[in-house]
């Protein structure tokens, strides 16, 4: 027996192909569900061996259609979205985010803090305010003092 490669089948392909010593063989079920064995001629083999790989053909192609219809806005934000960084912006991400840090760590010490958290641990105003035992305008105006800075030291 020649072993075919196995291949995705259309639901509505009643039949398979099969080859025993050079002999071609069609095998289908009858309305009993009982297997039965057609000896052909290789040209018939051959034909329906094409038909099956035009089903296979059509079946792909409705398989990618139905997955592009199926993208909505969502979806497609989502891909652009989520798209992976190439090597130079990677380097360039990180680079910034290393030039932010050091411009960070060069703000007064309670500039310093708050930027932190405020930014990087997500706390609000009155959060902080509450740690820090001070007014939530007190916080405010600090963090405004210290992104002006930020943007005067990442400038030069």
């Amino acid at each position: 027996m020649v072993n075919r490669p196995k291949r995705r089948k259309s639901n509505d392909n009643p039949y398979m192909l099969k080859v025993i010593n050079n002999t071609y063989f069609i095998i289908f079920k009858d309305i009993n569900n009982k297997n039965n064995e057609v000896q052909v001629s290789k040209e018939i083999y051959e034909a329906m061996d094409r038909f099956e790989l035009d089903d296979l053909k059509e079946l792909n192609e409705y398989d990618r259609h139905i997955e592009h219809s199926e993208l909505t806005d969502n979806k497609l934000n989502t891909r652009i979205m989520n798209k992976p960084l190439s090597v130079e912006d990677s380097v360039i991400r990180k680079s910034s985010y290393e030039n932010l840090m050091i411009a960070i760590n060069l703000l007064p010490e309670i500039q310093k803090r708050r930027i932190k958290k405020y930014y990087f641990d997500e706390k609000t105003l009155k959060e902080i305010a509450k740690e820090e035992h001070c007014t939530h305008r007190a916080v405010k105006f600090s963090l405004d003092i210290a992104i002006k800075k930020l943007k005067e030291i990442l400038k030069n």
